[in-house]
C-alpha cells in the first residue's frame, strides 16, 4: 500500500474534467456526468475550486424515489438531500496517504472522499474501488432461463426465449457478459424449456471468462425457488430474469443494497402514462375534486433482486416460491427491504412488441447509454 500523498498520484484537472460540475447545473446535469464517467460520483465545484458537495449514484435513486425533480439544481438538491452515510460531506487532506485513506474508509463505509489542499480547494478524490486494502464486494448470481416463452411464439417453438438474438447476440449472453463485466464470476442459470441448448451454448462459461453452474428443474419453482437448487452461496445472490435487456449498474446496486442494510433489495422501474378522461375523486355520494387527464407514476418491478445468504434459509427446496411471496413474507417480518430504482436502459423482451422494440433500440445504441 502506497504512503505517497495521493495528490501526487492525481491529476486535479483531470479529476475536475471526469467528476466535477457547478452549483448551478441541473440534477439531470449531474445524472448525465454520474452516467459518463463510470465513478459513482459527481464533485460540485465552485468556479474557483472551493468544495459545495458530493452527489453520489446512491443520491440519485433515493432522489428517484422521492420524485425529486431533476430540473432542481444542485445547490439546492445538496441543501435538502437525506439519506444513510456522514450528515455533512466527508473530506480529507490530499497530503493524507493510501493507508490513511484506506482506515477512513472503513471507519465510514463511503466509497468516495474529496480530497481538499490546506486552502479548502478541490485537488483530488480517493475512490474506494483504486484503493488496494480494501475490497468492494463479491456477488454470485442467477439467472432464471427456464420460461417457455409463450407470448413470443412463434419464435420460441425451437429457441429458448434467453436465446433469442438481440443485436446479433442472445439476451442471456448480454446479461452474462454485464455480470462478468460487474465482476461477477460465478454464476448459476436456472433452466426448464429446451435447457440443453442453453447448456451447449455456454459450457461450463470458460469460454465467456465465467463458472457456470446449471439448476434443471423438473418443474417451474418460481424465481425464488429456483435458489433452493443452489449448492453453495457464501455471497449476496444477485436474481435476473432471463428476458432483461439492460444497461443498469449491478455494482451501484450492490453499494445500494449494502448502504441500506438490506436483507433483499429489488430494481424497480418508473412507469408513467397519462389517464385519457377527466378523472372524478368522490367521497361516498359527494365529488372531493377533479383531475383533467392526470399523469400518474408508479414503480414496477423490474425483475433483478439482490440477496442476502441468510435469506434463502426461508426457501424450502423444491417447492415453488415466487420472489413477490419471499419479499411479502420478509416484509411481515419487518425485516429490511430495499427498493433500487432503475434510470439506466431497460425492458422486458418477453412479448414480441417489446423484442422488436429491443432490436431497434440495440440498433440505435440505446443499450451503451
Amino acid at each position: 500500500m502506497s504512503e505517497m500523498p495521493l495528490k501526487n498520484q492525481q491529476d486535479t484537472e483531470t479529476i475536475l474534467l471526469r467528476c466535477g460540475i457547478g452549483p448551478e447545473a441541473t440534477m439531470q446535469e449531474v445524472l448525465a456526468l454520474i452516467d459518463k464517467n463510470g465513478l459513482g460520483v459527481a464533485l460540485v465545484v465552485g468556479e474557483d475550486r472551493a468544495f459545495h458537495g458530493i452527489v453520489t449514484d446512491g443520491d440519485i435513486r433515493r432522489a428517484i424515489m422521492a420524485n425529486v425533480k431533476f430540473t432542481l439544481r444542485v445547490k439546492d438538491f445538496l441543501a435538502q438531500k437525506d439519506g444513510p452515510g456522514p450528515v455533512e460531506p466527508l473530506t480529507a487532506s490530499d497530503d493524507s496517504n493510501e493507508s490513511q485513506i484506506v482506515t477512513l474508509m472503513e471507519h465510514t463505509r463511503v466509497r468516495h472522499i474529496p480530497l481538499l489542499d490546506k486552502d479548502g480547494l478541490v485537488s483530488g478524490l480517493a475512490l474506494r474501488s483504486e484503493m488496494g486494502g480494501l475490497v468492494e464486494g463479491k456477488m454470485q448470481a442467477l439467472v432464471m432461463a427456464g420460461g417457455k416463452g409463450m407470448r413470443l411464439r412463434p419464435l420460441t417453438n425451437k429457441t429458448p426465449k434467453p436465446l433469442l438474438p438481440i443485436g446479433g447476440k442472445p439476451v442471456i449472453e448480454r446479461i452474462i457478459d454485464q455480470l462478468r463485466d460487474s465482476g461477477v464470476k460465478d454464476i448459476s442459470i436456472s433452466t426448464l424449456y429446451q435447457a440443453e441448448k442453453i447448456q451447449d451454448h455456454f459450457g461450463d462459461g470458460s469460454g465467456f471468462g465465467v463458472n457456470l453452474h446449471y439448476t434443471e428443474e423438473d418443474q417451474p419453482l418460481g424465481t425464488a425457488g429456483a435458489l433452493s437448487l443452489i449448492e453453495e452461496v457464501r455471497d449476496p445472490v444477485l436474481v435476473i430474469n432471463g428476458d432483461i435487456l439492460t444497461a443498469m449498474d449491478f455494482r451501484a446496486m450492490f453499494h445500494f443494497h449494502k448502504e441500506h442494510k438490506a436483507d433483499l433489495t429489488v430494481a424497480v422501474r418508473k412507469y408513467e402514462f397519462s389517464v385519457p378522461f377527466g378523472v372524478v375523486d368522490v367521497e361516498k355520494a359527494m365529488v372531493t375534486n377533479l383531475q383533467e387527464k392526470p399523469d400518474v407514476s408508479f414503480f414496477i418491478n423490474a425483475g433483478v433482486y439482490l440477496i442476502q445468504p441468510e435469506v434463502l434459509s426461508q426457501i424450502k427446496s423444491n417447492e415453488h416460491l415466487d420472489m413477490t411471496d419471499l419479499i411479502d413474507n420478509l416484509i411481515a417480518q419487518k425485516r429490511p427491504v430495499a427498493s433500487f430504482p432503475i434510470h439506466e436502459y431497460w425492458i422486458d423482451i418477453g412479448q414480441l412488441d417489446n423484442y422488436t422494440q429491443a432490436q431497434t433500440d440495440v440498433g440505435k445504441g440505446k443499450l451503451n447509454r
